[in-house]
């Protein structure tokens, strides 16, 4: 039994140092991960971050091994405590801090004054998409004396939300009242806003951030809103073409009996006409 017992002790030794040795190079890899939760478009310093052992089997694509190489880049999301550096977190090497490190390749960022009503009661935050609607006049056709039109349309759609006031942050979901939001636009989409916010108001639409969609639509007018219905207009051309009947003709002028007296003398009775002038009519 003492020898049973010592072959069994050995056994369970070796497979206890086997076991060990692999977790040991299991986790053999260092990963670099943030000790603090660091908000978009900061730069990372070595007291950010620290060095963690992490399983070679599921190491993170784009992880760093090494803190120095980190020094200085700027973050374009926000990255949570314990959360490893990902490469796809990172703006270019070269970027500077701030807002600008955030901004996707092509694009731009405007802002566009705001109040409770048109930032959507502040649930309009860092991160969600809008549509962008203005209420404007639409000139009449034919540059007419006519008074203009008033209609509401959508202009841009699935437009992102890059900051409220001087905010950033996307984990914050709480309403926030701002005078201003800054959105994320291409260079077209940044005129169509600087003249929409130029001509009438404009109104942000808050969207699912899922969906994609973008339905064009005619816009809404005055008419359309009230049921009221438009007079029907006839084409100038189709006037021109149709035939014009002739001048109706003017009957000849009858005969008008001129007036007669009649006289008598004694027992005898004639008549006479009167000469009646007919320039006076």
């Amino acid at each position: 039994m003492l020898i049973v017992s010592i072959l069994f002790g050995l056994v369970a030794t070796a497979a206890a140092v086997t076991w060990v040795s692999q977790r040991a190079s299991i986790a053999a890899n260092k990963v670099a991960v943030a000790v603090m939760d660091i908000e978009l478009g900061s730069r990372l310093n070595p007291q950010m971050l620290t060095l963690v052992d992490w399983p070679s089997g599921s190491m993170p694509q784009g992880a760093f091994g090494d803190i120095q190489s980190l020094q200085d880049r700027v973050v374009r999301t926000s990255i949570q405590r314990g959360e490893p550096i990902l490469n796809a977190k990172l703006a270019p090497l070269g970027t500077q801090g701030g807002l600008s490190a955030v901004i996707a390749e092509g694009k731009r960022a405007m802002t566009v004054r705001v109040n409770d009503v048109v930032g959507v009661a502040g649930f309009a935050l860092p991160g969600n998409y809008v549509d962008v609607m203005v209420s404007t006049q639409q000139d009449k056709p034919g540059g007419g004396k006519e008074e203009n039109e008033q209609i509401s349309k959508t202009v841009l759609t699935h437009v992102l939300v890059l900051a409220v006031a001087q905010e950033a942050s996307r984990d914050d979901t709480k309403p926030k009242v701002v005078n201003a939001v800054t959105l994320e636009l291409t260079p077209e989409d940044a005129e169509k806003l600087d003249l929409a916010r130029n001509i009438g108001t404009l109104s942000l639409v808050l969207r699912n951030q899922i969906d994609k969609g973008n339905r064009q639509t005619a816009g809404v007018r005055k008419a359309d809103l009230l049921g009221a219905k438009e007079p029907v207009r006839i084409p100038l051309a189709a006037i021109k073409a149709v035939p014009r009947s002739p001048a109706p003709r003017v009957a000849a002028a009858l005969p008008v009996d001129k007036p007669k007296i009649e006289v008598i003398r004694g027992v005898q009775r004639s008549s006479a006409e009167l000469a009646v002038d007919d320039t006076s009519h």
